[in-house]
């Protein structure tokens, strides 16, 4: 097998897709906008060909949800020219109902299925690693986790499940055409959550709801963009309203084992030293 390119090889599943081909033996190039082996910026398509050469299989990623990105070219364009470059596999990381029409990755999806070349489309759920390396860790340090979610449930999915599939998908044959909906086992509030992190952790953690424009306005003032903030929030209002509660057997089926547990998740990450 020759290059495997991984875009966005410093973010949470890059890296962790990344550490998995090393490991294997297998050779992998890193590209991101500010790290990784190759510079790779969406935006300038004079980056792409550098990080393209010698590339059998790509991991895809579409860094921006916000409305003022041009979905319908960016990935679409990088498609056609990966596979004019010669890549013959591709796995994009979606989102849910990415699949219907509005939706952001709408595009970048009908473009991979269209390509011509073996792909599979991942579309995970909230990612456990948000509340340790993303926009939730600064609320758990601080003890206070003000989201507009209410009681709502959501099957957080690990990110070290999301890479192992996405590493069974670029190395392997039988996941050609496979769209994978990845979850965890089962459904938690923010407030399962927070008690479950205050209790290995020894922190006092609790969630507070929030009104979603508070939370909007809350979001633009710490420097989000107005249409990125109100994307967010009907996101997180959408698990309030209980949408988001379904779990898929996605990881299953791609790795024949359960998904790992949310409970997994905050002992390892504790032990780690994630929250000190």
């Amino acid at each position: 097998m020759k290059t495997i390119l991984v875009l966005g090889g410093t973010g949470k599943t890059g890296s962790r897709i990344a550490r998995r081909l090393e490991v294997a033996g297998l050779p992998v190039r890193t590209a991101s906008r500010t790290g990784g082996d190759a510079r790779f910026d969406l935006d300038d398509p004079a980056t792409w060909t550098p990080a393209l050469r010698g590339v059998t299989a790509a991991y895809l990623v579409e860094p921006s949800l916000s409305a003022s990105t041009d979905h319908q070219a960016r990935i679409p364009r990088l498609v056609t020219e990966a596979v004019t470059a010669g890549v013959r596999r591709l796995v994009l990381i979606s989102a849910p109902r990415a699949g219907e029409d509005g939706h952001p990755l709408h595009a970048a999806e009908q473009a991979v299925r269209g390509s011509g070349v073996d792909w599979t489309i991942l579309r995970p759920q909230w990612f456990a690693q948000n509340f340790s390396e993303g926009p939730w860790r600064t609320g758990i340090l601080a003890g206070t986790l003000a989201l507009p979610t209410g009681e709502g449930r959501t099957p957080f999915v690990d990110a070290e499940d999301i890479a192992e599939v996405a590493v069974a998908a670029l190395t392997e044959d039988r996941h050609g055409g496979q769209v994978y909906d990845l979850t965890g086992p089962r459904p938690i509030s923010f407030g399962e959550a927070a008690g479950l992190i205050a209790r290995a952790t020894g922190r006092t953690i609790r969630h507070v709801d929030v009104d979603p424009e508070v939370f909007v306005e809350r979001q633009v003032a710490v420097g989000a963009s107005p249409d990125v903030a109100r994307f967010l929030t009907r996101l997180l209002v959408a698990i309030g309203n209980g949408s988001e509660a379904a779990i898929s057997d996605g990881v299953e089926r791609a790795l024949g084992r359960p998904p790992r547990t949310f409970e997994t998740f905050v002992t390892e990450t504790a032990a780690a030293g994630h929250w000190n």
